[in-house]
């Protein structure tokens, strides 16, 4: 096996430019010690031991550990640890050592100790070794980190919420939960240089290989900004302890990953539809005009416009705000302005809410009946601080999150909450938004700060989906690497301004590309009212992001759609409804993520990472695997600049067909976001209704838009149990093809334990003339003078085509327990 030297400068001519010298504290040359056990092979050096262990052919975890003692596994950031044996050709020469899998190739040169890292191919992935270096690993004080080389066509995107930049080549990235601080908050929380809310210390190079830093410390990645030819990770303490996983395409790296941390759980069904929150009528300053009544005619306000609503959660001014943490913490008292909460919960399940919740923050406080935080620290509940026995729930301690569920949220739980918003899990060993407290501080602290939202966001997943007899359902504001087991997440405060609409988006591309697929934000902004034009586009956005998610501070227009004039208030319908009808081709995504951890919003580098037309791209994504959105973020916009990737695309609403690789100028009408369908897309589509579960699921339309061969699986289960991790589900496939005779569709039957109820097709497939005939599992069909014959409980199988439209509509009849072939000539 050769790696030439010649190859190696050829793909890193920064060997030969660069001239910077490293600090000296590496690992040493290699001593003594080479030895495999299990998938594991040691080495022991000079200075560290070091492990390289091979968890399958394409990724293996490298630790160092300068004490040469190595820590056990933890159970928070990563979700699976015992890998099957894999196989490995090992080989010592002079000077280094080989490792071979079926698809890598790794050298280990011992003098300096470093690691190369190569494709099965002979590609140069990734590596340390390098002239005037020490290798790769190094020690710097109490820092850990880990330098290699920067390949001069490299791009590198993830690391979480970010909401500055999506291709991070030449930035330096700081990586550690939180949000910016200081006054005013427009440089401070609202900065989104310092959006921590959801860091990862993971990303993926468009070298075909990502690198997961498996270290809850605060994080800095130098990603070629200091030098132009070098990246490196460093953690402020802890172990050096990374996993480097080979694709090459990106969405291979994310299934490893999320193989590792977890794969998203599917949610209920209903937490496709639409969420709102309220501050119950009175938000801060005006909490004394808080109501139960107000929640209420609040769902009723939603079900008399017609628009379709599913969950509901009550933000913080429920509850009084205790005498030690105020806002800070949580008393789980109900303020005195909700007489009855029961009935309140009765009457939402009464109006069809599928679930409704309350929101907390992690601190136990004491009320005007209720003193939890004196109660808990007694026994013990409460993590310690410098000078006292503690305000946090301590959810690292299993019987701290037992206690805090029995006595503190089964007193809205018994009453009718069903979930809770877990706010502010940043606040652990940090600063609170409206606080001066830092809570727990010191080493362990530091060590828990990013581990913190995830073991906060477990407790109440975990134990509402016991308590209620179904799937999981949490909404959280923060997270770290693996906090895609307990969905979902939302972007955070970010006010209802212009200025801050395109870097949400920002943030959604690049959590997605960080394996967290299940988010949400405030659409129309959380803070500030916002002017009816925002409103509009950021709704718009939202209605066609992963979770759906309307809330406001501001009073008294809390972003409720009425309070934006009639336009906006009409707009906002007509996408909440067109979402009600997308979800079967959602929830069939929710479940290719839970499969495989590709997100609903995908990043347009996700799919086309060899394009590098689309690495700077923030303002399009693709919203399943056949549709491309193009929110509008520009202030009296009517029209906008979209790229279009290699491949045909159509225009949604018209069928205007474009060939990729192209950019193109559309129409953006306040009532339209650009919607591009990819060609041959299949879009499986439901008719709308007010709530998931209002009337049987009974007719299912397909959109199409043929070309070439194409295909689609529409996924099927319970919408609520976990038998689908048992295998209950069914999966129909389906597949068009365009050719110079016509256009043929193919629909199994629905394959799998899980039973689908009977149900009828429609397929709207977008051709630009009139066909001359279409048949049905050989059976010629009706032409038929208007499309309604096609529709409703009269609907009878035939066809008809729309000139305006350019759809030509087609009712095959039959059963969908069996075949079903439509042909189109």
């Amino acid at each position: 096996m050769q790696f030439p030297f010649t190859k190696y400068c050829l793909l890193f001519p920064a060997l030969l430019l660069s001239q910077l010298i490293w600090a000296q504290a590496g690992v040493g040359a290699y001593r003594s010690g080479f030895s495999k056990t299990g998938n594991t092979i040691h080495f022991s050096n000079e200075l560290a031991d070091v492990r390289i262990e091979f968890c399958t052919e394409a990724m293996i975890r490298i630790r160092t550990s300068w004490s040469r003692r190595f820590q056990e596994n933890e159970p928070w950031m990563v979700a699976r640890y015992d890998w099957p044996e894999v196989q490995v050709k090992q080989e010592e020469e002079d000077g280094r050592f080989l490792l071979e899998t079926s698809k890598l190739k790794i050298v280990v040169h011992k003098a300096p100790f470093a690691v190369d890292i190569y494709s099965s191919d002979g590609k140069l992935l990734s590596p340390e070794s390098r002239p005037e270096a020490n290798g790769g690993a190094e020690k710097e004080g109490d820092a850990v980190l880990c330098r290699k080389q920067l390949g001069p066509d490299e791009h590198f995107f993830g690391f979480g919420e970010r909401m500055d930049f999506m291709d991070q080549r030449n930035k330096l990235v700081k990586l550690n939960v939180g949000r910016g601080a200081g006054r005013p908050h427009i440089i401070g929380a609202y900065n989104v240089l310092k959006a921590n809310y959801c860091p990862v210390p993971f990303f993926m190079s468009t070298r075909g290989y990502g690198i997961f830093l498996h270290n809850a410390f605060a994080s800095e990645w130098d990603m070629g900004f200091t030098d132009p030819g070098a990246y490196s990770f460093r953690a402020e303490h802890g172990e050096l302890d990374y996993y480097f996983i080979y694709g090459p395409r990106f969405p291979a790296i994310l299934g490893q990953y999320t193989d590792l941390t977890g794969k998203a759980p599917l949610m209920p069904l209903f937490a496709l539809g639409l969420h709102v929150g309220t501050y119950s009528g009175g938000t801060w300053g005006h909490e004394e005009l808080t109501s139960a009544d107000y929640v209420v005619n609040l769902v009723r306000k939603f079900r008399e416009a017609g628009i379709p609503l599913d969950v509901l959660h009550l933000d913080s001014t429920w509850r009084v705000f205790g005498k030690n943490g105020g806002k800070g913490a949580t008393t789980f008292e109900w303020r005195e302005t909700f007489d009855d909460p029961k009935a309140m919960f009765d009457s939402l399940y009464a109006l069809n809410i599928n679930l409704a919740g309350v929101h907390i923050r992690p601190r136990f406080d004491n009320g005007d009946k209720l003193d939890l935080l004196d109660q808990a620290r007694k026994l013990g509940h409460t993590y310690p601080e410098a000078d006292n026995p503690g305000e946090f729930v301590n959810f690292f301690d299993p019987e701290a999150v037992d206690w805090w569920w029995e006595n503190g949220v089964m007193k809205v739980a018994e009453l009718g909450a069903r979930f809770v918003k877990t706010d502010e899990g940043s606040a652990f060993g940090h600063l609170a938004n409206e606080s001066d407290k830092l809570g727990p501080t010191g080493l362990e602290a530091e060590r828990l700060h990013n581990i913190f939202p995830l073991a906060y966001a477990k407790a109440p997943y975990e134990k509402f989906q016991e308590f209620n007899g179904m799937r999981g359902m949490n909404h959280t504001r923060e997270g770290y690497a693996g906090i895609q087991r307990y969905p979902f997440i939302f972007a955070g405060d970010w006010p209802s301004e212009w200025q801050y609409f395109a870097p949400v988006i920002k943030a959604g591309l690049n959590i997605g590309l960080s394996g967290v697929g299940n988010w949400a934000h405030c659409m129309g902004g959380f803070e500030h009212e916002a002017d009816p034009e925002l409103y509009v586009r950021w709704c718009q956005f939202g209605l066609l992001s992963p979770v759906a998610h309307l809330f406001g501070m501001d009073h008294p227009g809390y972003k409720e759609p009425w309070n934006y004039g009639e336009e906006a208030l009409q707009i906002f319908k007509d996408y909440a409804l067109f979402r009600y009808r997308l979800i079967p081709y959602l929830y069939s995504h929710s479940y290719e993520m839970y499969r495989t951890g590709m997100p609903l919003m995908r990043a347009l580098v996700l799919e086309y990472q060899d394009d590098e037309n689309v690495y700077p791209i923030a303002d399009q994504y693709l919203l399943g695997s056949q549709m491309m959105v193009c929110p509008v973020t520009t202030k009296g916009a009517q029209t906008r600049v979209v790229y279009l990737p290699e491949g045909t695309w159509f225009d949604y609403r018209t069928g205007q067909r474009y060939e990729g690789k192209q950019y193109v100028q559309v129409l953006t009408p306040l009532d339209e976001i650009p919607i591009l369908a990819k060609g041959g897309a299949i879009i499986p589509m439901q008719e709308a209704m007010n709530y998931i579960g209002e009337k049987p699921v009974d007719l299912i339309t397909l959109e199409i838009f043929p070309h070439g061969a194409s295909s689609f699986t529409l996924y099927d289960d319970d919408g609520e149990s976990l038998d689908y991790q048992q295998g209950e589900f069914a999966l129909t496939h389906i597949a068009c093809k365009e050719t110079a005779e016509g256009v043929s569709v193919h629909i199994d039957a629905p394959a799998g334990k899980y039973e689908v109820p009977v149900r009828s097709y429609l397929l709207n497939i977008h051709m630009d003339k009139a066909p001359e005939m279409a048949s049905a599992n050989g059976k010629k069909l009706e032409s038929l003078p208007e499309i309604n014959s096609l529709k409703g409980p009269e609907a009878r199988p035939g066809w008809y085509y729309d000139a305006a439209e350019k759809v030509l509509y087609v009712r095959p009849g039959g059963s969908s327990h069996e075949i079903i072939e439509v042909n189109v000539k």
